[in-house]
């Protein structure tokens, strides 16, 4: 790292390598962090796994969205943590030093872009890349405190880093302010496609039948009516008529046949030091047949028509981001996979329908972040950012 102290946990401990920066630029002043999943020139890209950092030799060239940095004249400092092959949302890895949490001390920071959200919430840096397929920025961002948005799938380039699932994998960022936000949105992902303004707002019941407990529920209940001041309510929906465990299904199915697609040889024949939780998310993985995948990519595509058809082009969806604040790092084991199982059904709302998200930090429970999420229609990503200004400064 190109930072004097961590604190945090938050950098993986490479060699110093600079990373030239454009002079002058939207961005000059400004320092960043990136999620070792994705490529930096000059540096190993370890995806979490030490075997996969000790076998890889370094990139030759910086993934696009690193590279648009650079050339907004942010300097790099540093890439950080991830959860291993980035296939969890608590934050954990048990091959590397915990990464701390400064909004939540002693609790997890999130994941799998734990090292990046930990960097901003902590001040180590201005801005931090991490991606999002079930829930990778904002997971984080809720727990941290942060803003952070998984963009429109296929909004800004993922080439040259690592894969999960293909059809779920995002670039986002974090920061700690709106202004700043807006500022890195304009270099990645210039302007949305013409649409009406974001004029009207669904509250997720179901979505909000999840949150884990009263405190939770009687802390962002009362936000709503501040989103309400910018959008005309439209009232409480059921999403997924037939359950947001059945759409959870459908992610988990084709989440798990794309990640094994994509990690599944290398496993086989390296059998690389896995922790106890990810070797076990990948045998189920494993097991799912082609028919499966199949069956739940045609299910993705209904579904997809539905939020279409339910957002159209000037609605939001209204949602917490996660189900509570951010677990202790010695709570019990089942206490996670509880978190993983109810997370997950309001996480892939979004994913399943390649939609915007942002998380916005606007809770408190026990005197840690909760975030307030919401869902725009496809391709409306500066537009959600645009009205996350204007709450948070309320």
């Amino acid at each position: 790292m190109l930072i004097d102290q961590d604190p945090l946990n938050a950098f993986v401990d490479y060699p110093d390598v600079p990373v030239a920066h454009a002079e002058k630029g939207p961005l000059s002043g400004l320092t960043f962090a990136v999620k070792d999943i994705f490529d930096v020139a000059g540096y190993p890209t370890g995806c979490g796994n030490p075997d996969r950092q000790a076998e890889t030799p370094p990139a030759t060239a910086h993934t696009p969205a690193v590279a648009a940095l650079l050339d907004a004249g942010a300097t790099f400092v540093g890439k950080t943590h991830t959860v291993e092959l980035a296939f969890s949302l608590d934050g954990r890895n048990v091959h590397y030093p915990p990464v701390k949490n400064p909004a939540a001390p002693g609790r997890v920071p999130g994941g799998s872009s734990s090292g990046s959200a930990a960097a901003v919430a902590g001040g180590l840096v201005d801005i931090a890349i991490g991606s999002d397929t079930g829930g990778s920025i904002r997971s984080p961002a809720s727990f941290c405190g942060l803003i952070g948005l998984r963009t429109t799938h296929g909004r800004v380039d993922i080439s040259r880093a690592m894969p999960l699932a293909p059809s779920f994998d995002t670039v986002g960022w974090f920061a700690r302010d709106a202004d700043l936000y807006d500022r890195v949105a304009n270099v990645l992902l210039g302007r949305d496609h013409e649409a009406p303004p974001l004029r009207r707002m669904i509250f997720a019941e179901d979505a909000w039948a999840l949150l884990t407990g009263g405190a939770e529920d009687a802390v962002l209940r009362p936000l709503i009516g501040r989103i309400g001041e910018f959008l005309q309510p439209l009232g409480a929906r059921t999403i997924a008529s037939e359950g947001l465990g059945a759409w959870a299904g459908v992610f988990r199915s084709i989440q798990g046949f794309e990640a094994w697609k994509a990690h599944g040889e290398w496993i086989t024949k390296r059998q690389p030091r896995l922790t106890d939780p990810t070797r076990m998310r990948f045998e189920v993985a494993s097991r799912v047949t082609p028919q499966e995948y199949e069956e739940a990519s045609r299910r993705r595509v209904a579904i997809r028509r539905h939020l279409e058809d339910l957002l159209g082009d000037d609605t939001v969806i209204v949602l917490p981001t996660v189900p509570t604040i951010a677990l202790r790092y010695d709570a019990p084991e089942k206490a996670f996979e509880d978190f993983r199982a109810q997370a997950i059904q309001m996480l892939c709302i979004a994913g399943l329908g390649g939609l915007p998200q942002i998380s916005l930090p606007l809770g408190m429970v026990e005197g840690c972040p909760i975030g307030l999420s919401l869902i725009g229609p496809h391709g409306r990503d500066r537009a959600l950012i645009e009205l996350a200004e204007a709450v948070l400064a309320e």
